[in-house]
């Protein structure tokens, strides 16, 4: 694996301005940054598949065993309107705010609409636009939660209501004087479909995304980079796979800034994935995507992407395998 640069001396000079995101924070701690807000939980009915309760658990776990500590997090803003306008429809925006989603839009998104999940969607997408912001400044950022990468401009879908990857990426491109380029790397089990068809005619974000080809959605969008995978794909397999595409990906395409998916869903335990990873393959992974880029001197903000299981401190323990790698880059590369 490639030695890493000074991080802070190569290319982490960002121009953003002043944002209200970043400006309202502020930390002495040297150590990784770690975004995380009590707002990105609501309540769902009883039973519900969807694991709500695992994004504050993940901070939890990572507090408990000593990964990192309280002065670590950084707390978002909520997204504004105004922001999610960069991606997000005016008629959507408004209904979704407005609790004016039918029955079928809502089996669709797979949540019943309330509120709250307006709140912590809003929330977790100012979560990722910070940890975009942080990862400029600082070279690596992880927010507890983000990926939502299924919602469409003018609909949700697949328990995604506002795509917090795009949102992100629009804002990192338009609030920069300077022509700024982004590579999304969704390792999420399942197809960014609703970031592939966002930034389909869009020449400074490139979308690449492995995912297992018979799994949700049914019907794929064209990415700049699909590579589908069989069902049962193990994990050297699977590590073999990203490490033939990424290295001339980062070459070829020079992005300023990487957005890293770092779904868990392609684990063996997985209720929805269908591959073979174990947690060990899920580390190794997550360390060769973040050390491969920044070593290149490429900032990178990750998100926690797709992850089901009943068991929530299982679930929680495995999407903080993303924040134990980060921790390990930051070291090793003298971040």
């Amino acid at each position: 694996m490639s030695s890493c640069p000074n991080i802070r001396n190569t290319c982490i000079q960002s121009d953003l301005p002043a944002h209200l995101f970043l400006s309202q924070v502020r930390h002495e701690s040297t150590g990784l940054p770690i975004i995380h807000h009590s707002g990105y939980v609501c309540e769902l009915p009883t039973n519900h598949r969807f694991p709500m309760a695992k994004f504050p658990r993940v901070l939890h776990f990572l507090l408990q065993d000593q990964v990192i500590t309280d002065r670590q997090v950084w707390v978002p803003e909520i997204a504004s309107k105004d922001l999610l306008s960069g991606v997000h429809t005016e008629e959507y925006l408004s209904n979704f705010i407005n609790g004016k989603i039918d029955e079928r839009e809502q089996r669709r998104t797979g949540f019943p609409w309330s509120e709250g999940i307006v709140r912590r969607c809003r929330y977790e997408t100012g979560g990722t636009v910070l940890a975009a912001e942080v990862a400029l400044q600082r070279g690596l950022a992880c927010s507890t939660a983000g990926g939502t990468h299924h919602a469409f401009p003018g609909y949700g879908s697949g328990f995604c209501l506002l795509n917090d990857l795009a949102v992100a990426a629009k804002y990192t491109l338009s609030n920069s004087s300077t022509r700024r380029k982004v590579l999304i790397v969704d390792l999420d089990v399942h197809q960014g479909d609703g970031t592939a068809f966002i930034f389909k005619e869009e020449p400074s974000v490139f979308t690449f995304s492995v995912h297992c080809g018979k799994n949700f959605p049914l019907r794929k969008q064209q990415s700049d980079l699909d590579i589908s995978v069989e069902d049962g794909l193990e994990d050297k397999e699977y590590l073999s796979t990203v490490e033939q595409h990424l290295p001339w990906l980062l070459e070829s395409f020079r992005p300023d800034l990487v957005l890293y998916d770092a779904g868990v869903d392609p684990h063996w335990e997985d209720e929805l994935g269908r591959l073979r990873l174990t947690d060990e393959g899920l580390y190794q992974r997550d360390l060769y995507v973040m050390k491969t880029v920044v070593s290149k001197g490429v900032p990178v903000a990750t998100v926690i992407g797709g992850g089901y299981s009943r068991d929530i401190d299982k679930l929680a323990l495995r999407h903080s395998i993303v924040h134990r790698a980060a921790t390990q880059v930051w070291r090793e590369c003298g971040m």
